[in-house]
């Protein structure tokens, strides 16, 4: 399982998640319009869901129905990241 970052954080992108990732899983370019997690690196310790101002961030199997389009939107955009 991974966390997921839903509609919430489009344009707010606040960042205090991805202070917390352990494991710096959470990115973030300049032409996303939000951040995204990388389901593959994630190690599912939730320390990113309470830093989240605007409550984005859900465990895969939690997110909201009118958000699910989120769980393959955060998918995408992580293959689109290369770590430095």
């Amino acid at each position: 399982m991974t966390y997921v970052i839903t509609e919430p954080c489009v344009g707010v992108k606040d960042k205090s998640c991805i202070a917390v990732c352990p494991v710096d899983c959470i990115y973030d370019k300049d032409e996303f319009d939000i951040l995204t997690i990388h389901p593959e690196e994630c190690i599912d310790c939730g320390a990113c869901v309470p830093e989240c101002p605007v409550e984005a961030i859900f465990p895969e199997d939690e997110v909201p129905e009118k958000w699910k389009s989120y769980t393959a939107k955060n998918a995408e955009l992580a293959k689109q990241v290369v770590k430095t």
